[in-house]
């Protein structure tokens, strides 16, 4: 059984990769159809297939490749943080780790929906700098 720490942080680990794979499954539920129907050929480059496909279907596409971006780094901060806790239970860790994991998941819906810029930006602003607190602290507890 993982001590509370670990299973603190693992949650919202866990929670951000099960959004991802959500986010890949609604991304090919609707790009794939659109790219049955425009006949893709294999030579395609990005630019000309994005020229083809719907805007709305390309922000699903590009919601998910940013999932595999920053959320990376997240990942392996709260891993660090579980991990040389060593069982110690910091409550404002796991605060942070669903705080980025919530607000990550609040920019998935904005970008995949109604990709309204600022409001997208300003969640994306809001998750680093909870990423950045919790490299701080990560930092902190490692260079002790």
């Amino acid at each position: 059984m993982l001590n509370g720490t670990a299973s603190g942080l693992l949650g919202p680990v866990l929670a951000l990769n099960a959004w991802t794979l959500a986010m890949e499954v609604w991304m090919y539920a609707v790009n794939i159809p659109i790219y049955s129907r425009l006949k893709i050929e294999n030579t395609i480059t990005k630019s000309q297939l994005d020229a083809q496909v719907p805007a709305s279907a390309r922000w699903k596409r590009d919601n998910y490749n940013h999932l595999m971006e920053q959320p990376t780094q997240f990942y392996a901060i709260a891993l660090t943080l579980a991990v040389a806790r060593g069982g110690q239970n910091d409550g404002l860790d796991t605060l942070l780790a669903w705080t980025y994991t919530g607000t990550r998941i609040l920019h998935s819906l904005v970008h995949a929906t109604k990709n309204k810029m600022m409001l997208r930006f300003s969640l994306f602003v809001i998750s680093s700098g909870v990423l950045a607190i919790m490299t701080a602290r990560a930092t902190m507890l490692i260079l002790e």
